[in-house]
């Protein structure tokens, strides 16, 4: 199978037909990239199609140091991979979807993974899995073992009618240890007998819950069709957002019991040229360090506004009880050079900016930096001089790591061609920020086991949660440390002590009571 709805906008925009693979081709962009004085950008490695084409989701760091992701097509099959690379570079294959008849251990694996407490990494696929009578491969949650022992916990589509939805969006792991997660389609139905989605309870063992499914009545004041994961926030609840149709783009709370509420509609004043002010096309959601939570939206906006074009996307902030600020318009100078078209969502570093993506081709595809508050920084531009590009169409959020890097990917480009035009790169980006501490969860009773992420850790001689010693143990690779909420503990930061110093976590941790 090629590259199956590779383009990001496209993928969100169509639908995954039951019983049928998509194809379609990548595309180069042809040019090179220059960074700005202050920022240090490394192309890590370009994908070749043998070990992957066309990552999409996001990359998550282990517990060993390295960077763990997905690419969606490329590997022994050609239909998606599972992969590892080190902060240098080294790329290894764990897993090539497709390895069994029909691949009914998934294939097209377009988000990224999460690494569990158990240590074992869990994710979806968007198709592949057991076949039913409604759908031949409907999309899977599957774990995987940090050697690439897959597992497939749950084929979509099981249920008749697909009630259980099917083409899900990854999953979240939960204060409860449970994983939740949306799927774009199945439930209620519609005319085309696609449906508008779900969100679903899985757990580590496997069985599924729906608890929620979107558009229950017309019109659909929930929204429908959500193309993006959830998050879960400090108050418990999670969010997340709907995307199809103008009248249907939403942001939402669910709470983990299922019962949803509408917090933003977009596009529910558009201007009198069609635009929508506010943003079109939501990405998922993060919560920042101040509680409320941010996110992009690929379209829309108050400029590039023409005939035929409605608006190059935006920034946003929303409160948790749903008070909804735009606080970037893209394209907001002649020639877009801030980019355009933010597909993916953001992350907060430890300067407690918001960095992301703009997903566009050619000089439309940045790095960004951005304040709470709105104020833009470009801190990278692909494509923008002639040549071979460095990547194209970053359509997934960056991640910083515990070394204070940004790690993220892109859809196409590179120095490969075996893909008709280049599989993607994985790339770092410097700004200067120092390491750090990555609790993980980042909530929990006093007495739960806690992993705390980081870098040179070997030879910690303290760990406090917001003050409060706790007793722990340090990894051989020096890469994580084992420990347990203190009795005493309150919510604040994570504080490790270290021969180089004192490391302090990215977000405080909520003791859960």
């Amino acid at each position: 199978m090629e590259l199956a709805s590779m383009k990001p906008i496209i993928n969100a925009l169509g639908k995954l037909n039951r019983g049928k693979r998509t194809h379609a081709a990548l595309v180069l962009c042809a040019a090179t990239a220059l960074a700005l004085p202050a920022q240090t950008f490394t192309t890590l490695l370009s994908f070749d199609s043998t070990d992957g084409a066309g990552p999409q989701g996001a990359l998550v760091q282990g517990t060993d140091g390295n960077g763990y992701g997905t690419t969606a097509a490329g590997g022994a099959s050609n239909h998606g991979t599972v992969f590892q690379i080190t902060p240098t570079g080294t790329l290894t294959t764990l897993y090539s979807f497709c390895a069994q008849t029909n691949c009914t251990d998934g294939e097209l694996p377009t988000a990224g993974l999460i690494q569990a407490a158990s240590g074992y990494f869990y994710g979806t696929t968007s198709s592949g899995g057991a076949e039913t009578a409604g759908c031949l491969g409907c999309g899977t949650v599957f774990r995987l073992s940090p050697s690439g022992a897959l597992t497939t916990l749950y084929s979509f589509c099981a249920q008749a009618g697909c009630t259980d939805g099917y083409s899900p969006n990854g999953v979240v792991q939960a204060a409860n240890g449970d994983l939740y997660g949306t799927t774009v389609y199945g439930a209620n139905g519609s005319t085309d007998s696609e449906g508008f989605g779900t969100i679903f309870k899985i757990t580590p063992a496997g069985a599924l819950t729906t608890l929620y499914s979107f558009c229950p009545q017309t019109p659909c004041t929930g929204g429908k069709n959500p193309f993006s994961a959830l998050v879960q926030a400090t108050d418990g609840d999670f969010y997340g957002t709907t995307g199809a149709g103008s009248a249907n783009q939403t942001i939402y709370r669910v709470t983990p019991a299922g019962k949803l509420t509408t917090l933003h509609r977009f596009c529910s004043h558009p201007a009198p040229s069609g635009e929508c002010p506010d943003g079109s096309l939501p990405s998922g959601l993060i919560q920042a360090a101040n509680g409320n939570l941010y996110g992009t939206t690929t379209f829309g906006g108050a400029n590039c506004v023409t005939a035929t074009q409605l608006g190059c996307g935006t920034v946003f902030e929303i409160t948790p009880g749903g008070t909804f600020t735009t606080i970037y318009s893209f394209c907001a100078q002649t020639g877009c050079p801030d980019g355009a078209y933010p597909y993916a969502g953001l992350v907060q570093g430890t300067d407690g900016n918001l960095y992301g993506t703009t997903g566009g081709a050619g000089q439309y595809a940045t790095i960004f930096r951005i304040t709470p508050s709105g104020v833009l920084t470009t801190l990278y531009t692909f494509c923008s001089a002639g040549g071979t590009c460095t990547g194209s169409e970053p359509s997934a959020a960056l991640v910083q790591a515990t070394n204070g890097t940004f790690y993220g990917t892109t859809y196409r480009g590179g120095a490969n061609f075996t893909c008709p035009q280049g599989c993607g790169t994985i790339f770092s980006l410097s700004v200067g920020l120092g390491p750090f501490v990555e609790p993980r969860p980042t909530s929990g009773k006093l007495g739960a086991k806690v992993e705390i992420l980081g870098t040179n850790l070997t030879g910690a001689t303290s760990v406090t949660f917001n003050g409060t010693a706790a007793t722990f143990n340090v990894s051989p690779s020096g890469t994580y440390i084992a420990t347990t909420v203190p009795s005493g503990a309150t919510t604040g930061t994570v504080q490790v002590t270290t021969p180089s110093g004192t490391l302090s976590s990215n977000m405080p941790f909520r003791v859960l009571p």
